[in-house]
């Protein structure tokens, strides 16, 4: 997305060095006598020529890395009859190697490209993986009755917002490529794919992932308070209730998504919402996710010091199987409430560069892709009571299919 936007910036300067041109085209006086004329042939604005020389003019002010350039010419042959110096393949000659970029640059945009790639692969499937198994551990979770409770009816929201997660963010990605993929042929295919009409596409895309991850974010929160109220005190859960939870789910993220939706459309209005020129508007998304983490954090540390005190009066001559079972239970509740938000709540994309930012970049994107697939394990492939029943389930059906095979 940050060539997106160097796209998009370069082109409104080339719109602007071009009508420039038109004007001293236009209104320039002639010279007297043979002369090459003025031209703009969509890379340099040309003055008139005299017959025989070799014409330089600076760099265009509209390329991206115009700083660099900024000293250097391109420049044309008029020749003798008044006419440009053209090649054999009947273009005009021109000189602008001093206008290119430099190889090293290039090459370290490549890296960076590549890094970006294997990036996305990375969390395409991450998130891929975490949406069969999730999926699949939905229906197990909504297909056998005795595990209709308020603690797998919360497991199963939670599911969901992951599942809508991973679907949200392969969607965006699909439309972000779509948008900026296009293949360019004339002047009309670049000024159609800046336009605003072309970008709506992905900016619906990119709202409906920042609802999905604060969704998912705010499951998060309420798994973390229904255990607390289990394990420490009563909140939320008087007569067995859920739609407090379902409110905090799936309603909080709607008073955060749509002030920022607004923000973008009116104040930030451009590409696909994807690049955040200006971070206050980002903290609208942002704060209400830290809020919760840290909020998280607290429950976690909180819950783990109750277990600590349980094993501890439970397990006093057992210290090795206590220690295994205070991992084991640790372990469980990471994941559960997404602890690993909180690491990178100081290291924000303003204040890091280099290779801390792309260690942060990749462990977010492992951790956030993979993240699903490790709470659909957990809290169902690896549950003792979802185990048990559905190991009720599958050899109730085997006896089912036995007395029809029998009874044929």
């Amino acid at each position: 997305m940050v060539g997106g936007k160097v796209l998009e910036e370069t082109y409104m300067r080339w719109i602007h060095y071009k009508d420039e041109c038109v004007k001293m085209i236009d209104y320039e006086p002639f010279p007297q006598g043979l002369f090459c004329n003025r031209t703009f042939d969509r890379y340099a604005c040309w003055p008139d020529g005299p017959p025989g020389s070799v014409v330089n003019v600076s760099c265009p002010s509209y390329l991206p890395w115009f700083d660099k350039v900024s000293q250097g010419v391109v420049l044309r042959r008029c020749g003798s009859d008044g006419h440009w110096v053209e090649e054999e393949d009947g273009e005009v000659w021109r000189d602008m190697s001093q206008c290119e970029e430099e190889q090293e640059i290039t090459s370290q945009e490549l890296w960076f490209k590549q890094l970006m790639v294997s990036f996305r692969m990375l969390y395409t499937v991450g998130y891929t993986l975490s949406l069969f198994t999730l999926v699949s551990a939905l229906i197990i979770l909504l297909s056998i009755r005795k595990l209709h409770c308020t603690r797998n009816y919360i497991h199963a929201n939670l599911f969901v917002s992951f599942i809508l997660r991973a679907v949200s963010v392969i969607v965006k990605d699909t439309m972000l490529e779509r948008h900026w993929g296009r293949e360019i042929m004339r002047q009309a295919d670049l000024g159609e794919m800046l336009s605003h009409e072309a970008a709506i596409g992905c900016r619906m895309a990119q709202v409906v992932m920042q609802y999905c991850v604060l969704a998912n974010h705010y499951w998060f929160f309420g798994e973390a308070i229904y255990l607390y109220s289990v394990l420490i005190a009563s909140v939320l859960i008087e007569n067995n209730k859920y739609l407090p939870y379902i409110c905090l789910g799936w309603g909080t993220p709607l008073l955060f998504v749509l002030p920022w939706m607004l923000a973008k459309l009116l104040r930030e209005n451009k590409e696909c919402w994807a690049v955040n020129e200006n971070m206050s508007y980002w903290w609208i998304i942002r704060f209400p996710i830290l809020f919760a983490s840290l909020i998280n954090l607290l429950i976690f540390m909180k819950i783990l010091k109750v277990i600590l005190s349980k094993l501890r009066a439970n397990n006093q001559n057992g210290y090795p199987d206590y220690k295994l079972r205070l991992a084991k239970a640790t372990l469980t509740l990471i994941p559960l409430f997404g602890i690993h938000e909180v690491i990178f709540i100081f290291a924000t994309d303003e204040q890091t560069t280099g290779i801390l930012r792309y260690i942060k970049v990749f462990f977010t994107l492992f951790l956030n892709s993979f993240q699903g697939f490790l709470v659909a394990v957990l809290y169902c492939y690896c549950n003792k009571e979802v185990k048990t029943e559905l190991a009720k389930k599958l050899r109730s059906c085997r006896m089912e299919v036995e007395v029809v095979c029998c009874g044929q």
